[in-house]
Order: structure tokens, then C-alpha cells, then sequence
């Protein structure tokens, strides 16, 4: 009983919170006590929306939200935990209060600024000179500015979460350019903190305390060899007490962060006033000259070849070291030092000496060659090779390109603002501010250092990596003012300082990859201390570290950490210019000042100096870069971060898509591109699965392959089933490795959901070609002919759309994928020409390693009237220019009369089809049926995907309420008395002839594929077309049958009306 509301404002169905039963409305509008409950009502000015408030929230509470956002890691689950958890759970956090300063400019500052600057720009600057040290400068800071730049961009488009580099990278090109660009990063930042550690150990054991060397030469030219010995051990200790001092806590870190960066402050601005002093008052270095070689300082102290002790001229300390002898003796001595004077120069002349013309052009050096002044007079005649440990040498061959290797590490940092992203207080506007601002202070620094160096040092210095020739000095610090312990000192401190931000930087970074299970071998490294600090990630740091610690060369560590950063600020590039020229709507930078030409400017750069500075490194990232982005395509979590690289796929498939729309393929390039349609049972799963290992096996990963299926019933009930359905298909296409898509269509009528798959399946020039259906398997058993129809009318849909038809017969007898045929044939009965599908697909089959060892048999037939022989030559001929290897067989059918056998079953099958039509008829039986039809289609809707819902006849009523009365038993027994007489016409039917004529056919084929190909792996046939007059579609069905008895696997192959093979090249 239904009792009518009373009349109210349309406007006023208040929503009811869900869970509550039905909530009585007394009134049409809200009071104010109940308005004042908040959570029960709606706002009413939004009651045309109630209904989806749930999933489309308020714009108010959607900011509520934002607004409370906070800066953990995306991609974690604390996040996603932090946020399903209730808010008054939720920990008060700190708001980010760093400003530009504090939070962007001084970090990049500290971390940019490094040991390269102190201990080899000198060097660098005497060895190519100030006018290619400017380009080698140029060329790394433009790289740097173009990556800020393209960063900055990437840096305001949106809340950069904590995490910077690596998650703006992975959020714009994917899970795996983010997970290769990740460990290159983290790598590079690793093999960092190796570089400084050992910087810091060559500036403790050549200038502060050179007596704590554990390994001493044994002889004169083991040097650089104790050396190395020296850096490794005491680099190993180092290692593991910052290590110790990062494990213990981050705080300590971050307190000396600005001691340190005091230290790099004092230690430059110490240079320049050493500069400036330098150009009325140089500071006194001599260095000690022979001829035009320079001699090393650390074995005598006076620069003469005699002295005068007691006014008596006696041999220096000089001499013994040449001539072996106290004596003033010449017999043992080396020829040069006796054809060559002894002088000393100023080491510092200064800047107004004009020393800079001579330090304008490159001095290159191969290893061992001795540092040799240009303008000093000098014989040249050779010298003694057990001496050359007196004079200054250089330890490695120079070159333009090893240079760029080594000072490129002097401009990476420019990430350490981004880094702290979740600090800032505006990381859109600090950011881009900071970051600019600091690489155009440290370029301005180099460019100035550049100069000045070669303005006021003298060249030999310049290309004295050690200080030899000037005491063991720092050359930088012979140049500093008050004192060379200046920069010693802060050199020392400031490379420690740096060591460490690399040890607790690079740990995190690598939690963050590990977090985000990409890489699914590292979800080790993603847990830590309870705190957060990441132990394990810190232990593989410190074993990685320690590798390069090994290698104990700063010249060799340099150019492989620059690889490592000039990978990742590539992809930064990439991601930004990729992001700009896509237009994806998401890309709204805040920082205006970008441009696509300008991100690919520095993607070349970056490309470029890393084949400078080492091309095998520079292969050896790549390959390392390449093998981890293959490793997360194959095996790592998927991920959709809404990253460009979907948008670069979706770009090119769109392009590629209007190219192939051009026109049809070349006969050369068609390849059977399938839409298998798959049945299912009541409970939605593939009812014949080896439907798609066949495609599989046909396939071969190439092509386009679409699985469709159709769920009868009405879309907007039955969505749930269509999705469920289509997982399902989806599970099974990913066990039986069908790389393809799924469709699945919901329609009232199965023939009508094949029909919109057939016609609207694919996407411009990317459709199918080629349909591969189910046989209907027990159409013969069954009284309902809706599977058989659904079969014939898919046929004859494909026949009218001209695409091929393939129809596996015994299907579930295929071969699985992990089944072998060692031997066999397949075999080939290629009765009419339509198109050569019958050669192309045992030809697509042996590609796979099911079917590869099969040999292919073509048979074909001849009538009376052919020249058997020369067919089988013709055939062979034809074969060969295919390039296909078959064997040919030409089987002769000769004329016999049509069989008792044939008759009788073309017989059968007419009395069959009549007798089935009479039944259906029968318009009682039909009525007394309608209502078991409907339970059983309730029970088995999904029965048959080829099934059909439809009836030939007219709607039958729901319900049939059976009144009987004396017309309607008269009615009834008239239609038994006629039901008789039909029967007694079936046994008196004579068959038609055009049937026993295809009856015979059928017959006749079958015997002779049965005696040749029974024991094939698989028969493949053409398939014979269906009759333009549907009242013959059962008999198809027979003959179709007759053909195929007794045979184990066929497939029925039916031409697209086109040509597919060719034996044209």
C-alpha cells in the first residue's frame, strides 16, 4: 500500500544519512536546531547535488583538506596512512619556515663550492690555460644554469613534496626514468662523499701533517703508489667515523652545516685578498730553477749549486743530489745540470707582472713529463732517469677532456635547494630565486678564481699539482692572505662538512626509491630506525663510498661521479622539455622563464660532457641508467604518477595511428591483427582459454590482438559484470602471455554484441582483420538452435565487413604454450584460393616454439579435367617464390557416384531440420515452453556467448494461464491430428539435390583428409561459406561437421577477400 505524501517544494528532499533507515520528514525546510548538526544535512543550497556528495565533496571541505596537507614523501604509505587516519590522531606538525637564504641559496652555496676549487682549479688553469679554463668553466655552468632552469620549472608546477630531485623526475617521466635518474643521482651523491673524503685525506697528509703517512716510498718512484696505499687506509677510518657520526644523529650534521660554510666563505675571500695584496706586496715563494726545469723543493734548501761555508766554495746540497758526490767533482754527474744554471724565480709574481699573457694558452702534459718553463734559457741534453725524482713531474696525462671530468664535480649541488623542499616556507618562489642566484654567485667565483690565478701565479706553480716546487704548499694558499693555513684549514673543515651532507643525503634519497617500490630488490633499504633514519640504506652508502675510496685516486673519482650527475641533469632536461612540448594540462609552472629549446640546449651539453670527459664512463652509465630502467619496465611495481612519458606514448600512438590511417597495408606488411571472441560460462570465466594460447602461439607478441566479449543484458545493470568480466579475461590473457587489449560490450542480443564488436573494435588504422570465433560445441544435442545461429550469423557479419575468419575446431586438444612438438606436420588443404591465409598461418605458427619443429604439407585437389603433375610443379614454383618450405602433394578426386552412405545422411539431416522446424511450429508447444525458456534463461544467461535471446516468431506473454474450454480442446486436438500428419510427411521426405550434392562433397574431402592427415598436429582447411538462403543454415552447420569428422585439431580458415601474401619482395 503506497499512501500519498502530502504536496512539498520541489527543492526540498533533504539528503538522509546513509545507514539511518528511513528518516521521516516532517517538514519541508531545515529548523535551526537542526541545521546547527552539521554532519546530519546537506547545505540546501546544494540538494540537487546530495546525491553524489560522497564521491564529489564540497568545495569547502576539499580546501579543508588541502589546507592541511602535509610534506610527507608521496608515494608512502605513512602518507596514505596519515591520511585515513583521523585527524585528531594526527600530530601537530611544524610549518616549514625557511626562507630563500637560509633554505635555497647558502645550502647550494656550501654544496657547490668544494674541493675541486681548492685543490685542483690551479692545476687546471696552469695545464689549459686561463682562455680554455673559461670555456671549461662556460661549459659546466651553462649546463648547471640550463638544468636550474628546466628544474625550477618542473619545481613549481605544484606542492613539490619532500624528497626533491628524484621525486620531481620520477613524477614527470615515470617509475622508470624516475628509478634510473633515482640511482644515478644517488650513486653520484654516493661517490661524492667519497671524492671529499679523500680531498680531505690528501689535504691532511700533503699539507697539514705529511709525518702521519703510514706507507713511506721505498724508493724514488713508488711515491705516488704509498701514496694512494696512504689515502685508502686513512680514507677507509674517515669513512667509517662520519658514517658513525650520521648513524648517531642527522642534528649534529645540520648544527656544523654553517660552520663549514663559514670555512668555504673565509677560505675564498681570503684568495682575493691575497689577490689584491699581491699586486703591490707579492708574497715570497721562490722556486728553484734548472735551466727551464723545475726542481722540487722538499730535497735541499738553498737554490745554488755551491755554497760558502768559511769563505771556501763547497758543494750544495744540490750537488750531492746530481752529482753523487761532496766533491766539486764532475765525473759522475748528470750532463744537464752541468750544461744548465741554477736560478730562482718569483713563484707569486703578482698581479700587475703581466705574468697572465704567458698563462693565457694550454700546456698539456703527458705522465711523467718533467714541468718545464717556456721563456727560461735552457741546453737541452739528456738527463739521467734516476734523477728525475729531483725534479717536478706530472703524475697523469692532460688533456681538454680529462680536465672537464674533473672540475665538472665543482658546479653539481645545485639540487640541495630542491632537496629541502619540505622546508621551505615558498619552495614555487625559493626555488627558482635561490638556486639561480647561487650558481650565477659560485660561476662569478670561478670565472674571478679563474683569472686571478692566472694573473698572479707563475705558470710551473699553476702546474704543480702538489705544491713541490713551492715547499709542499697548497698553491692556492701561497696566494691567500693573512696566511696559507687559512685555506688549509677551511679547506679541510669544508670538505669534511661536504663529506658528510653527501653521507646523510644519499642514504635518504635511497630510501625514498625504496619506499616508492619501483625496484622491488631494495625494499630492504626502505626501512630504518624507528626514528626514520634510514640504517641500512646508510651501510650500503658507506660500502659504495668505500669502493671509491679504494680506487684513492681524486683525478679518477671525479669524472665518474660527473657522469652520474650529468645522467641525472639530462633527464631533468628531458623531463621539462618533454612536459613543455607535450602541453600536458597539468603543466602550469609557476616559474615563467623556461622554454623547451633551452631544455634540450642542455641535454646536449650534459650528452656532451660526458662523452668529453669519458666516453667509456660516460657508456657505462648509460648501460647501468638503461639496465635499471629495463629492470623496472620488466619487473617493478606499476606505478601511474600521471608522468610524461604517458603523455609521450599517447602523443606518438596518436601519430603513429594518423599515419597508418593513410591507407590500407601493403600486401607485404598484413599480418592477421585478431579480435578473439571469447565465451564465458555463468560465473564469468573463459570458458575455452585455449582460444587465447592459439592467438598467442599465432601472434607472437606482434601485432594487434583484441579479446572481446559480449554480457547479455541491459549496460546500466550490468556495468559491474561487464568490468568484472573484463578482469577476468585480462587475468587470463597475462597467464596465457597475450599481449593485447580487452573489450567487453554489453548488449541486449549476444548477435548484436558481436556485430558492435566486429564493426567498432580498434582505432583508426590499428583494427582488426582477422576474427577468430568458437565452434559451437552440442548444437546438434541442443533444441536450441540460438548457439548455431549466432555461429552463422557471425560468419556471414565477417564475410560482409571482408575480414578473414578463423575458427579452431577441438580447441581444447591445442597445444599449450608449454608443450614442444619435436616432430609432425602440419598440413595445409588448400582447396580454393582466398587470399593465401592458408599459407601465411602455418608459416605466423612456426614462429613459435610450439609449432617451430613441425614441417609444413600443402595438399591441394584436382578434378578429372587437371594435369595433376604439372600442378604439382606449379605449386612448388609458387611455393619456392613465397619463400616458404612445404612439401606439395596434388590428391585426385575422380568422379564417383553419389553414395548410398551420402544419401542417407543427407537424409538424416533434412528430416532432422524439418522436424526441429515443425516443433518450433507448434504454437502450444511454444506456448507451454515460454515459460521454461524464461527460467532458464534466468538460470543460463551467460549459457553461450553465441546464444541468443531473440525469438523468429512474435513476443511470447509473460505469463499463459491456461483456461480450457470446449473451442480450445477442439483447437488442440486438431493441431495433434496435424502434428501426425506432419510426422507421418518426414519419413515420405525426399532430399534435396543441391544438399546431397554439397553432402557429397563433404564426404568425399573428409575421406581423403582423414586417409592423408589424420595423424597431422594440425589440419587447417578452407571453410566453406554460408548459403545466401538462411533456411539452409543447419545443413552448413552438417556439412561443416561432415567435413572435420575425425580429425583432431582443425582450423577452419575463411579468407578476407584480399591478398596476404605476396612473392614480390
Amino acid at each position: 500500500m503506497h499512501t500519498e505524501l502530502p504536496k512539498q517544494c520541489p527543492w526540498s528532499r533533504l539528503s538522509r544519512p546513509s545507514g539511518h533507515g528511513n528518516h521521516k520528514e516532517n517538514s519541508p525546510f531545515l529548523n535551526s536546531s537542526e541545521a546547527g548538526k552539521g554532519g546530519d544535512y546537506y547545505d540546501r543550497n546544494l540538494a540537487l547535488f546530495e546525491e553524489e556528495l560522497d564521491i564529489r565533496p564540497k568545495v569547502s571541505s576539499l580546501l579543508g583538506k588541502l589546507v592541511n596537507y602535509t610534506n610527507l614523501t608521496q608515494g608512502v604509505k605513512e602518507h596514505e596512512e596519515a591520511e585515513s587516519t583521523d585527524g585528531s590522531k594526527k600530530k601537530v606538525s611544524k610549518s616549514p619556515s625557511m626562507g630563500t637564504l637560509m633554505g635555497v641559496y647558502l645550502p647550494c652555496m656550501q654544496n657547490i663550492f668544494g674541493v675541486i676549487l681548492f685543490l685542483r682549479l690551479t692545476w687546471m688553469v696552469g695545464m689549459a690555460g686561463v682562455l680554455q679554463s673559461f670555456l671549461i668553466v662556460l661549459l659546466c655552468c651553462c649546463c648547471t644554469m640550463l638544468t636550474t632552469i628546466s628544474m625550477s620549472a618542473i619545481a613549481t608546477n605544484g606542492v613539490v613534496p619532500a624528497g626533491g630531485s628524484y621525486f620531481m623526475i620520477s613524477r614527470s617521466l615515470g617509475p622508470e626514468f624516475g628509478g634510473a635518474v633515482g640511482l644515478c643521482f644517488y650513486l653520484g651523491t654516493t661517490f661524492a662523499g667519497a671524492m671529499y673524503i679523500l680531498g680531505a685525506i690528501e689535504i691532511l697528509l700533503t699539507y697539514i701533517v705529511p709525518q702521519a703517512a703510514i706507507f713511506h716510498p721505498s724508493g724514488a718512484h713508488d711515491a705516488s703508489s704509498a701514496m694512494l696505499n696512504n689515502m685508502r687506509v686513512y680514507g677507509t677510518v674517515f669513512l667509517i667515523l662520519m658514517a658513525v657520526v650520521v648513524f648517531v644523529g642527522v642534528k649534529y650534521v645540520n648544527k656544523f652545516a654553517s660552520l663549514f660554510l663559514a670555512c668555504v666563505v673565509i677560505s675564498i675571500l681570503s684568495i682575493y685578498a691575497g689577490a689584491i695584496k699581491s699586486i703591490f706586496d707579492p708574497p715570497e715563494f721562490p722556486i728553484c730553477m734548472l735551466g727551464n726545469r723545475t726542481l722540487s723543493r722538499d730535497h735541499f734548501d738553498v737554490c745554488a749549486k755551491t755554497v760558502v761555508k768559511d769563505n771556501i766554495t763547497v758543494a750544495s746540497k744540490l750537488w750531492e743530489l746530481f752529482c753523487h758526490s761532496t766533491n766539486l767533482t764532475t765525473e759522475h754527474c748528470d750532463e744537464y745540470f752541468l750544461m744548465n744554471n741554477v736560478s730562482e724565480i718569483a713563484g707569486i709574481p703578482g698581479a700587475a707582472s703581466g705574468i697572465l699573457i704567458d698563462n693565457l694558452w694550454s700546456n698539456y702534459l703527458e705522465k711523467g713529463e718533467i714541468l718545464e718553463r717556456a721563456h727560461q734559457p735552457s741546453v737541452d741534453v739528456a738527463s739521467q732517469k734516476n734523477n728525475l725524482h729531483l725534479y717536478v713531474l706530472s703524475d697523469i696525462s692532460t688533456s681538454f677532456m680529462v680536465l672537464v671530468g674533473i672540475f665538472f664535480p665543482s658546479v653539481t649541488g645545485i639540487m640541495a635547494g630542491s632537496n629541502r623542499s619540505g622546508d621551505l616556507k615558498d619552495a614555487q618562489k625559493s626555488i627558482p630565486v635561490g638556486t639561480i642566484l647561487a650558481i650565477v654567485t659560485t660561476s662569478l667565483v670561478y670565472f674571478s678564481c679563474v683569472l686571478l690565478f692566472g694573473a698572479c701565479i707563475e705558470g710551473v706553480v699553476l702546474r704543480d699539482k702538489y705544491g713541490d716546487a713551492v715547499n709542499k704548499n697548497l698553491v692556492v694558499g701561497t696566494l691567500s692572505w693573512p696566511s696559507p693555513w687559512v685555506i688549509v684549514i677551511g679547506s679541510f673543515f669544508s670538505t669534511c662538512g661536504a663529506g658528510l651532507q653527501s653521507l646523510t643525503g644519499a642514504p635518504r634519497l635511497l630510501q625514498a626509491i625504496a619506499k616508492d617500490n619501483i625496484i622491488p630488490f631494495l625494499w630492504i633499504f626502505g626501512h630504518g630506525k624507528a626514528n626514520g633514519e634510514p640504517t641500512w640504506a646508510l651501510l650500503l652508502t658507506a660500502l659504495i663510498a668505500e669502493l671509491g675510496i679504494l680506487i684513492a685516486s681524486l683525478d679518477m673519482v671525479a669524472p665518474i661521479l660527473s657522469m652520474f650527475f650529468l645522467m641525472c641533469y639530462l633527464f631533468v632536461n628531458l623531463a621539462c622539455a618533454v612536459q613543455t612540448l607535450l602541453r600536458t594540462p597539468n603543466w602550469r609552472p609557476r616559474f615563467k622563464y623556461y622554454h623547451w629549446a633551452l631544455s634540450f640546449l642542455g641535454m646536449s651539453i650534459c650528452l656532451a660532457l660526458m662523452f668529453i670527459s669519458s666516453w667509456y664512463y660516460a657508456l657505462v652509465a648509460m648501460l647501468i641508467a638503461g639496465m635499471i630502467y629495463k629492470y623496472i619496465e620488466y619487473q617493478g611495481a606499476e606505478k601511474e604518477w600521471g608522468d610524461g612519458i604517458r603523455g609521450l606514448s599517447l602523443s606518438a600512438a596518436r601519430y603513429a595511428l594518423l599515419r597508418l590511417e593513410e591507407g590500407p597495408p601493403h600486401t607485404k606488411n598484413w599480418r592477421p591483427q585478431l579480435l578473439v571472441l571469447l565465451k564465458l560460462d555463468e560465473d564469468l570465466h573463459v570458458k575455452y582459454p585455449r582460444l587465447l594460447t592459439f592467438a598467442s602461439q599465432l601472434k607472437a607478441g606482434k601485432g594487434l590482438t583484441i579479446i572481446g566479449s559480449v554480457i547479455q543484458g541491459n549496460f546500466l545493470e550490468t556495468y559491474g559484470e561487464a568490468q568484472a568480466a573484463e578482469q577476468t579475461i585480462k587475468n587470463m590473457m597475462e597467464i596465457e602471455k597475450v599481449k593485447g587489449f580487452c573489450q567487453v560490450v554489453v548488449a541486449n542480443k549476444v548477435r548484436e554484441g558481436i556485430a558492435h564488436l566486429i564493426q567498432s573494435c580498434g582505432l583508426g588504422g590499428m583494427k582488426h582483420n582477422t576474427v577468430v570465433l568458437g565452434w559451437p560445441y552440442g548444437w546438434r544435442q541442443s533444441e536450441d538452435p540460438r548457439s548455431w545461429k549466432t555461429f552463422i550469423g557471425t560468419v556471414r557479419c565477417t564475410t560482409a565487413a571482408h575480414l578473414a575468419l578463423l575458427v579452431p575446431k577441438n580447441v581444447s586438444f591445442y597445444p599449450s604454450n608449454h608443450e614442444r612438438y619435436n616432430e609432425g606436420n602440419i598440413d595445409v588443404w588448400w582447396i580454393v584460393h582466398d587470399g593465401g591465409m592458408l599459407m601465411l598461418l602455418p608459416f605466423l605458427l612456426k614462429q613459435h616454439k610450439v609449432w617451430r619443429k613441425c614441417k609444413m604439407r600443402i595438399f591441394t585437389v584436382a578434378q578429372m579435367d587437371d594435369n595433376s603433375i604439372q600442378m604439382k610443379k606449379d605449386l612448388a614454383t609458387f611455393l619456392y617464390q613465397l619463400r616458404i618450405e612445404a612439401e606439395v602433394e596434388v590428391v585426385e578426386m575422380h568422379n564417383s557416384d553419389i553414395s548410398a552412405y551420402t544419401y542417407e545422411r543427407t537424409l538424416m539431416m533434412e528430416q532432422r531440420s524439418q522436424m526441429l522446424r515443425q516443433m518450433r511450429l507448434t504454437k502450444t508447444e511454444r506456448e507451454r515452453e515460454a515459460q521454461l525458456v524464461k527460467d532458464r534463461h534466468s538460470i543460463a544467461r551467460l549459457e553461450s556467448l553465441y546464444s541468443d535471446e531473440e525469438d523468429e516468431g512474435d513476443p511470447v506473454p509473460e505469463n499463459i494461464q491456461m483456461t480450457w474450454t470446449k473451442e480450445k480442446c477442439e483447437a488442440e486436438k486438431r493441431n495433434r491430428g496435424s502434428a501426425v500428419g506432419s510426422f507421418r510427411d518426414l519419413i515420405s521426405i525426399k532430399p534435396n539435390q543441391s544438399n546431397v550434392r554439397r553432402m557429397h562433397t563433404a564426404v568425399k574431402l573428409n575421406e581423403v583428409i582423414v586417409n592423408r592427415s589424420h595423424d597431422a598436429r594440425l589440419v587447417l582447411l578452407n571453410m566453406p561459406g554460408p548459403p545466401k538462403n538462411t533456411d539452409g543454415d543447419e545443413n552448413y552447420m552438417e556439412f561443416l561437421e561432415v567435413l572435420t569428422e575425425g580429425l583432431e585439431r582443425v582450423l577452419l580458415v575463411r579468407g578476407g577477400g584480399r591478398e596476404v601474401i605476396t612473392i614480390y619482395s
